[in-house]
């Protein structure tokens, strides 16, 4: 009599599946390594877009990629006897799918197969300002307000949203201040939109929003040459040192109240000055008056030589003075 028992029948290999996603805000083809190995490892890639980003450089590559919107079910059953199936997701994603295959998992009732979901690019840094700036494209191509507006339309606008960022950043509301930074950021990929626009015969030179990035760019590493050059610099004096000597350089400035814009509030006009004369190592008496702004400007003057910025010093005293007021009315009911 044969006691031996009998050899256990494995289970059948239930596969994999890969759902791979990618950035449209990264160049196709330029896809992670565990991206191309699971590629070239799967017996299927499927694609329920065909005019997918990726689908040239896949194909370039020796991929064969099936143009294939299964159901749920449907992937499952390609994955029997351990097959892999790689889904470049669509740029939406793939919902649909994935709810689906969650349906399944959660039923109990199939034998589902390994599921990966496999990021084949990350955005870089700074990624999402591509998205600000197609966003502004068409919103000026198609949006009955925006279309019509000017620099000079814009520029009380640019004005009230620093006021707002200025008073996030008092406030310590970091919600707010994220907020206020969005909408300053505006005004400028906005002008910066309208600026491309500019017309020959009307004297204006288009320029793009990497116009005014390249522009910064330029200026902030010549104005660095202790990070991006040979020259040192350890404390914050001597990096303020570089950058006066290297912006006098390329001003060429005769006067150093040049660049200084006299529409700005007095206080901070009157501090932006005092700073020059300071810097520049002038002895210049203060004009005599007998009105009240020739006492501002000396309190202007003394506060910018005690390092206190005076106007963030009346604002202080202003929002103490609006919350007192607040208090007596409270106190008194009146509104």
């Amino acid at each position: 009599m044969n006691t031996t028992s009998p050899e256990p029948v494995p289970a059948p290999a239930t596969g994999r599946i890969v759902l791979l996603t990618t950035s449209h805000r990264v160049a196709p083809g330029l896809l992670s390594w565990p991206a191309w190995q699971a590629l070239h490892a799967a017996d299927r890639v499927l694609c329920a877009d065909g005019a997918h980003p990726q689908l040239p450089y896949l194909r370039e590559a020796g991929i064969r990629v099936d143009e294939a919107s299964p159901t749920a079910e449907e992937l499952v059953a390609a994955c029997a006897d351990g097959c892999t199936v790689v889904v470049v997701a669509t740029g939406e994603g793939e919902p649909a799918l994935t709810d689906g295959l969650a349906r399944l998992a959660g039923s109990g009732r199939v034998s589902m197969p390994d599921l990966e979901l496999l990021p084949a690019s990350y955005d870089l840094p700074g990624a999402r300002l591509l998205d600000l700036v197609q966003v502004m494209d068409r919103i000026r191509a198609e949006c009955p307000w925006s279309s019509q507006q000017t620099h000079k339309g814009l520029a009380k606008y640019g004005i009230e949203e620093a006021y707002e960022l200025v008073e996030a950043i008092e406030d310590g509301d970091r919600d707010e201040l994220r907020e206020e930074l969005g909408d300053v950021l505006l005004q400028v990929v906005f002008h910066a939109r309208i600026a491309e626009e500019g017309r020959a015969e009307d004297g204006d030179t288009p320029f793009s929003i990497d116009d005014v990035a390249g522009g910064i760019v330029t200026k902030l590493i010549h104005r660095h040459p202790h990070v991006f050059g040979d020259e040192t610099a350890t404390t914050p004096e001597e990096v303020k040192e570089h950058w006066l000597r290297t912006k006098a350089v390329e001003k060429q400035r005769t006067s150093i109240t040049e660049g200084i814009p006299l529409g700005q509030p007095g206080l901070a006009l009157a501090s932006k000055l005092a700073s020059r004369v300071r810097t520049a190592g002038l002895d210049v008496p203060l004009p005599a008056g007998d009105d009240l702004g020739y006492e501002l400007l000396a309190l202007a003057v003394r506060a910018e030589a005690a390092g206190v910025d005076p106007e963030a010093a009346l604002r202080a005293a202003a929002r103490a003075y609006r919350d007192a007021i607040r208090e007596t009315e409270s106190g008194t009911g009146a509104r």
